[in-house]
């Protein structure tokens, strides 16, 4: 990243960059144009409006109409396995250069512009800028000494002293290394242990130094101290710490660092596993034949657990950090249990221990512990005995026979890049993956964005406020819709619009005031400079997210979005209930459902709703009962509107827009329903939140009951689930 910012900034320092076509890849364009179909069934809308954007750049004003032109040429690019590297259709091949090749990319494949931007900085920088540092004990221990000590710094799922003690063994120092886990409580034990093995020789560990951010200071002269004449030769302080902002500076410049970084994929996180195995262990299960299959099994579900999370919403809500102590404590608790029990005790090893227990204890929202339990069953289960078994492609039990060696070999002959069905996603996991890594990069790229130019900020907070309309006059609401008994939907109509109004005065008179700030006839204050720099990044200011719903998309799309918002409550307030409800549109749709279902339970009984129309067509009139609505994206699935049920997504297909939804209230029911899929409704892609005592994320709204010819499992696996609103 540091690199490519580097020869970006040298470049436009040389005006071979424009400015705005580098804020263009940063944040994108603001969409000037309304978007119109491409009449392209393999563009997406997003892909359309990016190409209408990067079209208002002087360089690419003919792109739009260019592209309808030469379709094949540009539908080469999406589909190569190597996009960067496709030439250009037309006059663009010749007319662009490397950078603006990117602009390009970015609109048509997004997942690649990561391996772009890696041949640009090779092609400017030279190889050795992209070509990645390898981390090595023994390679930071060379460069250490008695007073420069080794700092091993943690990276999120890692735990680097069982490797350190590893290392201490192979160089003879297993008998003269000791450690502490550092606590506010420590009182001198740390300073007293540090003494002693200054004198001794010996290597003292000190972990989690993060945890005691009030002693590094401490710390900090104890090491100042260290006379080169007195210590002992062997002497080495060893460190763990997470970086934090407050750590001491000088800390880290003196002394030698190492990052400790998680293995990636499955075969690194099993040869891990199976490297703190031996011959010994493996043979020590009287039922070895059970045991060692299974053992297997158990390090490929860890491995598919701590993988998972990189998928995003579509592996976990949550990202989990899945430590080696959990791995171990199954490890352990199979071993036991199948020298206690003559059966295998699978509900037990399942259910309880790995699953809600060791495992469980970690996950904190309910889908996911569901997505959990889901995965655990497909590897503790008596089929991984069978031979015949295979979990996926060429993973797939081994013999039992096979030493700890022929295990190893095994595993090392594993394929490096994993393939999403193991984990049991779609193929387009794997590439929304990309994607967000593509976009994390452009998110912290911006970061290092000098302060906004004025012009443009001023350019942006006009034409919002032109945009902006009228707030809601409450009054006219109230009289026309009063918050009545038996109307519960209009005690929700006059909250959200109360909402609204708070939101357009934040809006309005942050605008007006930076306005002000801009003239010069207002100070601009921090809080003013942090809003502008987010106006000139096209993100949404925090004052507003402040008083907003959840969203994340980026301002631009922000803007449209909250007029559209508007313009249904208008419509609504005008036109009297509409047919069919925009659930998108609403700052809580939890509140719209439950006022749906007061409406219902004072004359019927306690309800729940879930139902799909038959025929959804066309909505002409109100339901009797319950509401249809509208406004909902599946992700991880499409939907077959011929058979109105559940399928496989095509590739690069990411989200399918539901048809109308008609919500029928029901009596709750505790018995499962055969061919459906219960999929959970959030308000955002993100899907996480905060959690609640019940387990459930404050991003989450409902969950709805969709048909499928497939089990739940499937779609559980697949990470299925319905949104109120896209991040674009």
């Amino acid at each position: 990243m540091f690199a490519f910012y580097l020869c970006a900034r040298i470049m436009m320092n040389e005006d071979r960059i424009k400015t705005s076509e580098w804020k263009y890849l940063l944040s994108g364009g603001e969409p000037v144009h309304k978007l119109t179909s491409s009449g392209v069934d393999w563009v997406s809308d997003r892909a359309w409006q990016d190409i209408l954007d990067l079209s208002t750049l002087d360089t690419f004003d003919e792109l739009a109409e260019s592209f309808t032109n030469h379709l094949e040429g540009f539908k080469n690019i999406f589909d190569s396995k190597q996009p960067h590297r496709e030439p250009l259709p037309g006059k663009w091949d010749n007319d662009l250069n490397s950078f603006q090749r990117l602009l390009v990319l970015r609109c048509l494949r997004p997942d690649c512009v990561i391996y772009a931007v890696q041949d640009f900085v090779s092609a400017h920088l030279g190889e050795t800028f992209i070509e990645t540092q390898m981390s090595d004990l023994s390679v930071a221990f060379k460069e250490s000494s008695p007073t420069y000590p080794i700092i091993v710094v943690m990276s999120p799922g890692t735990d680097p002293v069982a490797d350190i003690y590893t290392f201490a063994d192979v160089m003879g120092f297993s008998e003269k290394v000791s450690g502490i886990c550092l606590t506010q409580r420590q009182g001198s034990t740390p300073e007293s242990m540090m003494r002693t093995a200054m004198k001794n020789g010996h290597w003292i560990i000190f972990q989690n130094c993060h945890l005691v951010p009030d002693w590094l200071p401490t710390l900090e002269r104890l090491i100042a101290c260290i006379s080169p004449k007195k210590v002992h030769k062997d002497f080495r302080l060893w460190l763990t710490i997470i970086p934090f902002k407050k750590i001491p500076v000088s800390l880290f410049r003196n002394g030698s660092k190492i990052i400790a970084e998680p293995p990636r994929g499955i075969r690194e996180n099993l040869e891990r596993a199976y490297l703190r195995f031996t011959d010994e262990f493996l043979s020590s299960s009287t039922k070895v034949y059970v045991f060692k299959p299974l053992l297997l099994s158990l390090c490929l579900f860890h491995a598919v657990a701590v993988e998972r999370k990189r998928f995003g919403p579509l592996g976990f809500n949550t990202p989990y950090e899945f430590t080696d102590e959990d791995l171990d404590v199954c490890v352990d608790q199979l071993q036991m249990f199948l020298e206690q029990y003559q059966d295998i005790p699978y509900k037990v090893l399942l259910k309880h221990t790995a699953g809600e227990v060791n495992y469980g204890g970690h996950v904190t929202d309910i889908w996911d512990r569901r997505c959990l339990l889901t995965l655990l069953t497909d590897f503790y289960c008596p089929a991984v005995l069978s031979d015949d078994h295979v979990y996926s492609g060429v993973y797939r039990p081994v013999d039992s026979n096979l030493d700890i060696e022929g295990y190893l070999a095994y595993i090392r002959d594993l394929p490096i890049n994993d393939t999403p069905e193991l984990f049991g996603l779609h193929e387009n996991a794997n590439i929304r993956f990309a994607q967000n890594e593509t976009f994390a990069l452009l998110d912290a790229l911006i970061g290092f964005q000098p302060q906004a130019a004025a012009a443009t900020v001023e350019e942006v907070v006009i034409a919002t406020i032109r945009k902006l309309p009228q707030l809601f006059s409450l009054h006219t609401v109230t009289e026309k819709y009063p918050g009545l008994y038996d109307h519960a939907i209009n005690a929700v109509l006059i909250h959200e619009v109360i909402r609204y109004n708070k939101l357009l005065e934040v809006v309005c008179q942050s605008l007006s005031d930076m306005l002000k700030a801009l003239n010069g006839s207002a100070v601009m204050s921090p809080d003013m400079e942090l809003m502008a720099l987010s106006l000139f990044n096209n993100r949404v200011p925090e004052i507003w997210k402040a008083k907003a719903y959840p969203s994340m998309k980026p301002l631009a799309s922000w803007v449209s979005d909250l007029l559209q918002r508007i313009s249904f409550f208008q419509g609504w307030i005008s036109d009297g209930n509409p047919h069919v409800f925009w659930i998108s549109g609403f700052f809580f749709p939890q509140a719209f459902l439950t006022g749906t279902l007061q409406n219902y339970a004072r004359t019927c009984t306690f309800p729940h709703m879930n139902k799909l129309p038959e025929n959804c067509k066309t909505i002409k009139e109100i339901p009797n009962t319950g509401c249809y609505i509208h406004g909902l994206f599946l992700e991880g699935a499409s939907w077959n509107y011929k058979t109105g049920q559940l399928s496989d997504s095509n590739l690069m297909e990411f989200h399918t827009q539901m048809p109308v939804i008609w919500l029928i209230p029901k009596e709750l029911s505790t018995q499962a329903t055969s061919w459906v899929y219960l999929c959970p409704v959030y308000k955002t892609p993100s899907r996480a939140g905060n959690s609640s005592t019940t387990g459930l994320s404050s991003n989450y709204v409902t969950a709805l009951e969709l048909p499928t010819d497939l089990s739940q499992r499937y779609w559980v696996k697949r990470g299925v689930a319905l949104l109120c609103a896209l991040d674009h």
